[in-house]
């Protein structure tokens, strides 16, 4: 992972080791990309982890990865889409102890013009992302209301904030996991369970920026107000605040965790040349507004009213 495009992890954790110790965490797509690392950093602080995904040779090499770091870790084999598989999943997880936190990180994307998706690929995203979402929380939901203290995290996006290129099956399934996120922390705080998101921004080395980036990094640099990328560091740290003791009042929230990247807006003036455009139009605004007022003198009343009329205008601009 180049060091230009990110920041590496700090080599000491900003909180305790234990922070999560006696917790039990099921990550969805846990075996790879942001669901590893996330995974990875929960066990990294205490807890014993359950992690699922599709492929096998994935979820044995992530778990051995995770044992080898002193994790306590087990793997289901499963797809988010069917209930029975999540159910399998929350079991293996419950072998370790109480469920306390569910991790949402199973997704699907690819870059695709609207015109060109057929139903299927738009349904297949929504039923990954989505109906996975829901699917696992809902699989989850006895176990974490018996807990007494659960958590539940769904990773999302910003792609919705406004709208993305080549991005409308994902954006509108994330869009409707952060809406799913708001209701389930809505119905489900009665049981002291608590719902958020985290919604990443670019981040590098990764299986999803490769698809999306379209070999376009340097350029992508450009539009991020922090000049990096993110790491999947940055991404599993967050998690980990929101599952701690510090996120135990925060529910029915999305954290952005993009460095400002989905606020960027391309650069008009130049930072040395502000001051010198904003006189320049300061100048040329006090210029109509007396032009309009010396007309509205030689017209009669309707001038005046008119001229007034623009010297008002010019002082709303001046104020927006």
């Amino acid at each position: 992972m180049s060091s230009q495009l990110c920041l590496p992890p700090p080599e000491v954790s900003p909180f305790r080791d234990g922070i999560l110790k006696g917790q039990v965490a099921m990550v969805t797509g846990g075996s790879s990309g942001i669901g590893y690392e996330i995974t990875r950093q929960l066990g990294l602080h205490g807890a014993a982890v359950a992690i699922m995904g599709r492929r096998q040779n994935a979820l044995d090499d992530a778990t051995s990865a995770l044992q080898k770091d002193g994790i306590t870790a087990v793997s289901s084999r499963g797809d988010v889409r069917k209930s029975e598989d999540c159910a399998r999943c929350v079991e293996a997880a419950q072998r370790l102890g109480s469920l306390t936190i569910l991790v949402n990180c199973a997704a699907g994307n690819f870059l695709a013009a609207a015109d060109q998706m057929s139903a299927n690929a738009v349904r297949t995203v929504l039923e990954i992302d989505t109906l996975g979402t829901f699917t696992a929380s809902r699989a989850a939901f006895s176990a974490l209301r018996d807990s007494g203290n659960g958590c539940i995290i769904n990773i999302s996006a910003t792609l919705h904030y406004g709208a993305t290129w080549w991005q409308a099956h994902a954006s509108a399934a994330k869009a409707a996991v952060d809406s799913l996120t708001r209701s389930l922390a809505l119905e489900w705080g009665a049981f002291n369970i608590r719902v958020n998101g985290i919604a990443p921004g670019p981040v590098a080395g990764t299986a999803g920026m490769a698809k999306l980036d379209g070999g376009t990094s340097d350029k992508m640099l450009s539009m991020l107000p922090l000049g990096r990328m993110q790491h999947p560091w940055d991404i599993a740290i967050a998690a980990v605040f929101l599952a701690s003791p510090a996120g135990r009042c925060i529910s029915g929230d999305t954290l952005v965790v993009d460095g400002a990247a989905w606020i960027w807006r391309p650069l008009v003036v130049q930072r040395d040349q502000v001051s010198k455009v904003s006189r320049g139009i300061e100048s040329k605004s006090r210029s109509t507004g007396l032009a309009g007022l010396t007309k509205g003198a030689t017209s009669g009343s309707a001038g005046s009213a008119t001229g007034l009329a623009t010297q008002t205008t010019v002082r709303a601009s001046m104020l927006q």
